[in-house]
């Protein structure tokens, strides 16, 4: 819902040295995610990622997540749920309206913006991974692995083993879900998001503007 609105944020603020490379972390490759971006007409860097590569690199467990990366390469800034304004979905609460605006805050202010985190804070919003969570990485390769073979059936047994050993990774969960008919898809959804208790959905994000945009 969010990718046509990052596409006027990209239109806003490309001239200002400022790039989005978008990776779609989607095993079904071109034919389900492409759409999505080809429906937005975006024109920033659009990429599948069919392994989950960039989830694996920076432990993300949920998308949208994005990591800010400066031009000399430095990861200042790493968040989840990075929407571009807080909105009601299935009552809960997700994004951030303060999100964009300190975004545009460090376009224009670079390393002099507020709303950077220090090497330190990058590191400690990175998931530090369990050992069953570090056997789930190749779990969920095998099953990428068997499905792109056209073995479901071990597909489907890779991606159980993978959400049994990081049941926190709704990516994982979202991927396998993914190929269910939309009902069971929903049924699997509501039914993890309802056992979340007093968990977050997405980790809170800090160091953001109070007023809205």
């Amino acid at each position: 819902m969010d990718v046509p609105v990052w596409q006027s944020i990209y239109e806003e603020l490309k001239d200002q040295n400022f790039e989005i490379i978008s990776a779609a972390q989607d095993t079904g490759g071109e034919e389900k995610a492409g759409p999505i971006f080809d429906k937005a007409n975006v024109t920033y860097t659009a990429i599948v990622d069919e392994n989950h590569t960039i989830s694996s690199l920076f432990n993300f467990v949920n998308v949208p997540s994005a990591v800010w990366i400066d031009e000399k390469g430095m990861v200042v800034r790493i968040d989840e749920g990075t929407y571009t304004k807080s909105a009601k979905v299935l009552g809960n609460t997700i994004g951030h309206d303060g999100y964009v605006p300190a975004l545009r805050d460090w376009v224009a202010n670079g390393d002099k913006s507020e709303f950077i985190m220090s090497p330190e804070e990058v590191a400690s919003s990175i998931r530090p991974r369990a050992k069953n969570e570090e056997l789930a990485e190749p779990a969920f390769k095998l099953a990428n692995y068997f499905y792109n073979k056209g073995d479901l059936d071990s597909a489907n047994t890779y991606w159980d083993k993978a959400q049994e050993l990081s049941p926190d990774s709704w990516n994982f969960h979202r991927q396998d879900w993914s190929f269910l008919k939309q009902a069971d898809t929903m049924t699997n959804f509501m039914g993890k998001v309802n056992s979340l208790g007093d968990k977050d959905y997405y980790a809170p994000m800090e160091k953001l503007p109070v007023s809205q945009d």
